[in-house]
């Protein structure tokens, strides 16, 4: 706590150490830390590699995943940390758990639309097997034709989209994430 949550929160609200919730056996469980920031659940494990990794057998590693599985159905996202990573990097601690929660807390800065819908464009290709269309953008968004058109083009320039030309290559119809773009947005 005083390495890892303090200097990165400066408070303990919405923190529950040693939180008790009952398993899928009917057993009680101790989460190492839940953080409850209504309506989000988070639960944050620290683990040791003893009794994480090398005292395990088969059966208790299968209750591991089938507990971690569990407290997803719950509505938990599940944040395991190594131990070590908090006694001896205690600032990879901090900058790995600021990025898991910025994503979902308010931004300071007004935000215009057009970046949104950029930014869900990239999830819905993220989530693609196949190149993504204005089409299905057009639908995904809930907006007209053209303006799919217009961000696809806008991500384009940008560089995180590539246009995928048809088989005479005088019509754009589909697009492709570009390799190594994700490297730069802030999803």
């Amino acid at each position: 706590m005083r390495n890892v949550w303090w200097p990165l929160f400066e408070c303990f609200d919405d923190l529950h150490p040693e939180y008790e919730i009952p398993d899928w056996r009917g057993r009680s469980y101790f989460g190492d830390f839940a953080y409850l920031p209504d309506p989000l659940k988070f639960m944050i494990e620290i683990k040791g590699y003893g009794p994480h990794v090398r005292d395990m057998d088969r059966v208790k590693y299968t209750h591991e995943l089938n507990r971690e599985l569990y407290l997803q159905s719950l509505g938990f996202r599940v944040i395991a940390i190594a131990y070590d990573d908090v006694e001896q990097r205690p600032e990879l601690c901090r900058h790995l758990l600021k990025m898991m929660f910025s994503r979902f807390q308010p931004q300071n800065k007004p935000i215009d639309r057009s970046t949104i819908s950029e930014k869900e464009i990239i999830r819905l290709a993220l989530s693609s097997s196949l190149p993504i269309s204005p089409k299905l953008v057009s639908q995904h968004l809930s907006i007209n034709y053209r303006t799919s058109v217009r961000l696809l083009q806008s991500l384009c320039t940008k560089g995180w989209l590539a246009p995928i030309p048809s088989c005479t290559g005088q019509r754009i119809h589909h697009y492709r994430l570009v390799k190594g773009s994700l490297d730069f947005i802030d999803l």
